[in-house]
């Protein structure tokens, strides 16, 4: 298998110091051994066998105390395996998160993933409590605009809607009209044309799924100067190289990629298209240009697909790992709060999105499409 010019060490961020008096108990013995084997089991093609009994003792205390605690891990894709296989209840892109958290049991929900995603939940499910297991597990994409950002457009284009991808805080969820995600982003921007009588929409804050958009609707776009450090830093070049160094390599990127790199991929779609896309076409040898996690994760659903490695780590999501989660747990540590007023008008957003058909299946860009004009606000 490929792999990348990183290793495993640098996933784990620090996230402060732990309470450790229970650590002593964390031991890989036989009766961690006898929990956890079957979870090996699932993840052994991307995690090394003498990694295991790092994870294995941490990975037993969590299920464990899940089940005392009445608490579900909502685990996002860029999650390192053996948090989003052995560790997440419920486990997706950001949409699926958003539909999953609104229909959560549990009294204790612990994210992991980044901060809006947990801001995401609480305001879905404003009676429970929502855990993080690091407060610094921010997004660039997300901290590239404010709630008065929004306020300021929507004051300046008063007649158009506003889509907010979901990457981003509640704060700028409560000013806009509706969110999307990357997967429905075309179909919220064209049903909000047609609710605002209008043929323009705002669609904020990624300048990358914008435009990529833009090239996939006749409504017409304006955007915002934001982007994602992950996709951002891809480019033609590293397509055009990755065919020359793996003849044969299917290449599927993320419309938050720039143009030139989603006209370049075989396939651009959503975190979930990607993976769906893998699942149904079964290719010989094939990479994602995206999380690094993200393959490690398809892989383990898809066995006998070879992985080409190259991918750009996400500082923000790398900051959860098993220790904080276990530490979230014990210690009710790092608990998100939405204030009322701010999550009663994001819910709005969110719930809008929400209530649009599901689709058949996850939506492709065609990258054929020329790319159009799109102004930045």
């Amino acid at each position: 298998m490929d792999r990348m010019d990183w290793t495993r060490p640098n996933w784990h961020c620090d996230s402060g110091p732990a309470d450790t008096s229970a650590d002593a108990a964390l031991v890989y013995d036989d009766d961690v051994k006898a929990e956890t084997d079957h979870l090996y089991e699932r993840v052994k093609d991307v995690i090394l066998p003498d990694e295991w009994p790092l994870h294995a003792p941490l990975i037993a205390a969590i299920n464990r105390l899940k089940k005392e605690r009445g608490t579900i891990i909502l685990a996002h894709n860029y999650m390192t395996p053996e948090i989003f296989n052995c560790v997440g209840d419920l486990s997706g892109d950001s949409l699926a998160l958003a539909r999953m958290a609104a229909d959560v049991e549990e009294d204790i929900i612990v994210q992991a993933g980044v901060h809006f995603m947990a801001e995401t939940a609480k305001i879905m499910c404003p009676d429970k409590t929502v855990l993080i297991p690091d407060m610094r597990a921010g997004c660039s994409l997300a901290e590239s605009i404010t709630g008065e950002d929004v306020a300021a457009i929507k004051a300046k284009y008063p007649d158009y809607p506003i889509v907010t991808y979901v990457n981003t805080s509640a704060a700028v969820k409560a000013e806009a009209d509706v969110c999307c995600t990357s997967g429905n982003a075309v179909q919220v921007v064209e049903w909000a044309a047609k609710e605002w009588g209008t043929d323009t929409v705002i669609l904020i804050p990624d300048e990358f799924l914008a435009r990529n958009v833009a090239a996939n609707t006749d409504i017409r776009i304006l955007t915002w100067k934001g982007a994602c450090e992950v996709h951002e830093r891809f480019t033609a070049e590293d397509v055009e190289a990755l065919r020359e160094g793996h003849p044969g390599v299917v290449v599927l990127t993320h419309p938050e990629s720039p143009v030139d790199v989603v006209r370049a991929a075989d396939y651009a779609g959503s975190t979930a298209g990607m993976a769906a896309w893998v699942k149904n076409n079964r290719p010989a040898k094939v990479v994602l240009l995206t999380e690094c996690s993200m393959s490690d994760n398809v892989a383990v659903e898809n066995p006998g697909v070879k992985f080409v490695r190259p991918c750009n780590l996400c500082p923000h999501m790398k900051r959860i790992t098993l220790q904080n989660i276990y530490d979230a747990l014990r210690y009710n540590r790092h608990e998100v709060e939405v204030d009322e007023t701010t999550a009663a008008r994001a819910r709005i957003s969110i719930q809008r999105m929400l209530d649009l058909p599901k689709p058949d299946s996850p939506a492709q860009f065609d990258k054929d499409r020329a790319p159009v004009e799109v102004e930045l606000v």
